[in-house]
């Protein structure tokens, strides 16, 4: 038994401090213990007495007591040898010793073995020993107290170290909770982003089916925006917001006719040319319920203006005109050269390249053409698709897109990003059977699980 549970044990076995105390008189001379009960019994104790040191055992072993006093001279078992068998059976009970003045060495026995609280002379004094008997029962039940104590005290701290250890366990696992609804929603949070940008890139291919731009132009605009802002270390919310811009540059002209998408911009005069300057600001009136795309929605209002201040449709000069704008614009016009969508002619991109820096300082931000220059001059006027190219007949479930796949006219079929299941598989090897052209595939490397 650990010492913790044995004075717990001890404690509990302990009368409660407010009982009536018990005393124990032992010795042989029947006057003696007469006097000791009518001197003790008023003071409000509960006396028992015994004519032998057995006796005495015997009483002790049926019920217990607080205090005992025995005499010191007694036939068969002396007071020392008594007192010491109950030190050694009933530790804490008191113990008194009543002697005479010449039993000098019976004292020092009955303190050595029997460690006795006090030693009371013959004859005594009432008053005297009343004393010694209050103050030897009240240091018990302070004692006595003390056992209690610790031992609620030892208790109260091994439910404490429970509650802590049940606390720390729930605690984990809230811990472990928190965390699985941490990642679930991150996870849900970019798959609404690639959702959000997929359907960006559906509305810019139905765009392109009306305009008479080539398949893809949209894309080529919004990736060329993209590295030009990350050539000039835009954060990443404003390359979104200007690629989404490139994606969506042509919304405000959604209401144009046909003949109007394909007349050149040099072409157009009057009511027509006036109509063309508000598309911008059609745009953002699009958009501007969205949130989302108040950024693209601004930069889409300023892609027509000029860095000298000419332009439309509020006359904004230099670094009054968003970063995001001033990044569009180049790229758009960059494209719409090559595809005479400004002039009559299809201009190569060199030569559209060279307007461009020509038009430096007045239509386009100087710090602006200087990295498209830069992008241009590196080789990285096409920037080569991430991933490897694979046959359809090569895909396998698990794989995800490296680029968009688009159609030969231009339309997306699935988003960069996505997830091959074996459905989609099969949906694509029909799509390139039915129209007789092979998709360009790119994925991101893949390692098949054996």
């Amino acid at each position: 038994m650990s010492a913790s549970a044995a004075a717990q044990e001890a404690a509990m076995a302990l009368p409660p401090v407010d009982a009536v105390p018990t005393v124990l008189c032992v010795d042989d001379e029947p006057n003696i213990l007469s006097s000791l009960r009518r001197l003790l019994r008023p003071a409000g104790y509960k006396v028992l007495v015994a004519e032998s040191g057995a006796a005495g055992l015997a009483i002790l072993e049926q019920q217990p007591v607080d205090l005992v006093i025995s005499d010191m001279r007694m036939p068969e078992m002396d007071g020392a040898r008594f007192l010491a068998l109950v030190c050694q059976r009933w530790p804490r009970t008191i113990r008194l010793l009543l002697t005479g003045y010449a039993d000098i060495q019976s004292i020092l026995d009955a303190i050595n073995c029997g460690e006795i609280y006090r030693y009371i002379t013959k004859p005594w004094d009432d008053n005297d020993l009343l004393l010694v008997v209050r103050h030897a029962l009240e240091r018990r039940a302070l004692e006595q107290e003390k056992l209690r104590l610790e031992a609620l005290t030892q208790r109260q701290n091994e439910q404490l170290k429970a509650l802590n250890q049940g606390l720390e366990a729930r605690v984990e696992e809230r811990t472990r909770q928190l965390k699985t609804m941490h990642e679930a929603a991150v996870a849900a949070n970019d798959k609404l982003k690639q959702n959000f940008v997929t359907t960006i890139k559906v509305i810019s291919s139905m765009l392109e089916m009306r305009g008479g731009n080539l398949s893809g132009h949209a894309r080529q605009v919004a990736d060329l925006a993209r590295r030009v802002a990350g050539h000039l270390k835009l954060d990443g919310k404003e390359v979104q917001d200007i690629f989404i811009a490139g994606l969506l540059h042509d919304l405000g002209k959604i209401g144009f006719s046909d003949d109007m998408l394909a007349t050149p911009l040099t072409m157009l005069h009057g009511d027509a040319l006036g109509l063309f300057r508000k598309h911008p600001a059609r745009a953002e009136q699009l958009l501007m319920p969205l949130q989302d795309l108040r950024g693209t929605a601004a930069i889409l209002r300023a892609q027509l203006e000029r860095f000298d201040g000419n332009g439309f449709p509020d006359g904004l000069v230099g670094l009054q005109i968003p970063i995001g704008a001033r990044i569009l614009a180049l790229a758009v016009d960059y494209y719409n050269l090559q595809q005479g969508a400004m002039v009559q002619r299809h201009l190569r991109p060199d030569e559209a390249k060279s307007l461009i820096l020509d038009a430096s300082g007045k239509r386009y931000d100087p710090n602006v053409v200087q990295a498209f220059r830069q992008l241009v001059d590196g080789g990285a006027g096409e920037e080569a698709p991430g991933g490897v190219e694979v046959l359809s007949g090569e895909l396998v479930p698990g794989m995800a897109l490296a680029r968009d796949l688009v159609s030969r006219e231009g339309l997306m079929l699935l988003a960069a990003d996505h997830v091959l299941d074996p459905r989609m598989i099969q949906q694509v090897q029909d799509f390139e059977a039915k129209s007789g052209n092979r998709l360009a595939i790119w994925v991101k490397p893949f390692k098949s699980t054996p």
